[in-house]
């Protein structure tokens, strides 16, 4: 069995992110799966689940290869529990990740990214202490528009990007860049034997996204 590249995607799906917003989350995740299944390093190694968060954490698509993906249905509602979907992830990539033996080749580290248009309305500390004790490659936090809360994404990665606005077109970018960046970790993984190392190690974002760290 090939090495595996597990990809998590957490959403928030909050009430403010109602109407354009999650629908072009909808659409971006349509996209971003077409992409990927035209890609033969995707096809071969990339594996997809998806979070999303309003008043609850909710695993709605658990980790499934590229062809077998179909991609949920998403609604928004409630409030922004971003900490329930960290300690979410910790679990599901505890769950499903292979680790490696000295009998067994395990799977590459994941590549996590998460989006919001907001600030968490729970203990998102507790969620960031879950996922530091598994091994995740790199976390990308998208803060989507102008009232989305930069400081404590920062808190949780050093690769911190921005979106102007939660519009169709920005979201739909934002997308596409994940995708990009699915199919390059893809090659890499696969052409230099080795886990994705951050930002650094992905495709430069299009202009509609602000690299805040690096």
């Amino acid at each position: 069995m090939s090495r595996r590249l597990p990809v998590y995607l957490l959403l928030d799906t909050s009430a403010s992110m109602t109407g354009e917003p999650v629908e072009a989350v909808q659409t971006g995740l349509q996209a971003l799966l077409s992409a990927l299944r035209r890609d033969p390093h995707a096809l071969e190694t990339a594996y997809l689940s998806v979070i999303t968060f309003g008043s609850a954490a909710q695993e709605v698509s658990p980790l499934v290869e590229v062809t077998a993906f179909k991609a949920p249905s998403i609604t928004a509602s409630g409030t922004t529990s971003m900490g329930a979907a960290l300690t979410l992830l910790s679990k599901a990539i505890e769950r499903d990740v292979i680790r490696g033996t000295s009998e067994r080749r395990g799977d590459w580290k994941p590549l996590v990214f998460l989006m919001t248009d907001g600030g968490p309305t729970d203990d998102w500390r507790r969620g960031k202490a879950d996922l530091e004790k598994v091994p995740i490659a790199t976390l990308v936090a998208c803060a989507a528009g102008a009232h989305a809360d930069t400081t404590v994404l920062r808190e949780l990665t050093e690769a911190v990007v921005t979106l102007d606005t939660a519009d169709a077109s920005t979201i739909n970018s934002f997308f596409a860049w994940v995708s990009a960046s699915v199919s390059m970790s893809s090659q890499k993984v696969d052409l230099t034997k080795r886990d994705v190392g951050g930002l650094g190690d992905l495709p430069p974002p299009p202009p509609e996204i602000n690299v805040a760290g690096v």
